[in-house]
């Protein structure tokens, strides 16, 4: 088989045949198997490719030499030469033998899902941060592939798939990758230490974090911009928001929390992208509340919840306070809307309803604040006093002999965690009063 000739140019627009297999044993529906193609397609148009056509072949098994099988390759092989394609895009994860082996057989440059999301966050890095936490991901990525990405990797400003640190030396040089991982992970690891100071600094001036989290595309930015009056850049494309942004929103009440707007999930999300990333989505295990925002108007708004469901239960942060909002209910009609429910709290809201984001505030008010509750303590149980003050807002204080009583606005999850002592308190004076009166 002759060596690869095909060469990408700097300027020379990525046109691309993007690939998906579906194993027979994943018994996959239809509308499953073109939802995961059109993503796919999505994904490549974000990057800034050019989609000139789109195949799937149903096996019994991946082939471990072409991962499609070999009569598939020679089919793509002449679409490209057609359609005058210069990349391959496929929807699974290849091995670097593959990759060496489709590259060779093919004449185009393979790319597969895991390098195409990491491609377009390396478009999408604004910050420093964002820099190392993409080409962390990358180099885990790229590692142990050597051997099948060589051509890829020496051909700079090659379009997608060749973005990113240092591509001249990946191919020959494993100590200077391994050495310059370390180094990331060392960075990143300052970047969490810092990110654990502010938050601790939070906490002790009691404000409260709330974090949009949901599917690409759902409308989180849209949805901090409008609630915040931010800036976020918003745009209808995948992972239009990479780095995380944090602003103070005001609640009805007039108490303010932090609202920190974080970088979309995906399905298969490529493992080595969590992982770089956990310093940023640490915010969300931290979050006092999530708000999970859904884009109502998908069909696939089902398969997407539980994909972000997922990702939290990685993360560690299931079982966290959450809303689910479905966003985007203006794309709906009237009885379809009716139609979205989720386990728990949930509201629908559109991002440009004025009225909808108040309702949304209320909601967020109502899940962080509590009641305003009364409280009667011995004015010797400093213990109890301070801890009035760590669960709440103490509104009014008035001495009534050797108690105080407190008028105290709850915060209802401080309550929650740390009030135990103060309910355990409450109900003991209760059964006293209780037997005083019989």
């Amino acid at each position: 088989m002759k060596q690869t000739t095909h060469e990408v140019t700097d300027g020379i627009p990525d046109k691309a045949v993007v690939v998906s297999l579906v194993l027979k044993s994943d018994r996959l529906s239809d509308g499953m198997v073109q939802y995961s193609l059109d993503e796919l397609i999505s994904l490549a148009e974000s990057a800034g490719v050019e989609v000139l056509h789109s195949a799937v072949q149903a096996k019994d098994s991946i082939d471990p030499k072409w991962f499609i099988g070999k009569g598939k390759v020679e089919e793509l092989r002449d679409v490209a030469d057609r359609l005058g394609a210069n990349t391959a895009i496929f929807d699974q994860e290849l091995s670097g033998a593959q990759v060496r082996n489709l590259e060779r057989a093919l004449d185009l440059k393979i790319i597969d899902r895991t390098q195409l999301i990491l491609d377009i966050f390396a478009q999408r890095a604004k910050t420093s941060e964002g820099f190392l936490q993409v080409e962390l991901a990358q180099l885990s990525y790229l590692l142990p592939r050597l051997s099948g990405h060589g051509v890829n990797l020496s051909r700079l400003g090659g379009g997608i798939g060749t973005r990113g640190p240092g591509e001249t030396k990946l191919e020959t040089d494993r100590r200077h990758i391994r050495n310059r991982i370390s180094e990331l992970r060392n960075a990143l690891q300052e970047v969490r230490r810092h990110r654990v100071l502010h938050r601790e600094r939070r906490r002790k001036t009691g404000v409260f974090q709330a974090a949009l989290v949901g599917y690409t595309n759902a409308g989180k930015s849209t949805l901090l911009n409008r609630l915040t009056q931010a800036d976020v850049y918003a745009e209808n494309q995948l992972f239009a928001t990479l780095d995380p942004t944090s602003r103070m929103l005001r609640l009805p009440n007039g108490q303010e929390i932090v609202l920190t707007d974080t970088v979309g999930f995906i399905q298969n999300l490529p493992h080595d992208l969590v992982a770089a990333f956990r310093a940023t989505l640490e915010e969300v295990c931290e979050a006092d509340l999530i708000l999970h925002v859904v884009d109502s108007s998908s069909e696939m708004k089902e398969q997407q919840m539980r994909v972000v469901d997922e990702v939290l239960q990685e993360l560690g942060a299931q079982g966290k306070p959450t809303i689910a909002v479905f966003n985007k209910i203006d794309l709906l009609s009237g009885a379809n809307a009716e139609l979205l429910t989720a386990e728990g709290d949930m509201i629908r809201v559109s991002a440009f309803s004025e009225a909808d984001l108040e309702s949304l505030k209320l909601s967020v008010q109502e899940k962080l604040m509590g009641d305003t509750r009364r409280f009667r303590i011995p004015a010797g149980r400093g213990d109890l006093i301070s801890l009035v003050y760590r669960v709440g807002d103490v509104l009014e204080q008035e001495v009534e002999g050797e108690d105080i009583t407190f008028d105290v606005r709850l915060k209802q999850l401080e309550f929650d965690k740390k009030g135990y002592m103060l309910q355990a308190f409450m109900a003991h004076e209760a059964i006293q009063q209780e037997g005083e009166n019989h």
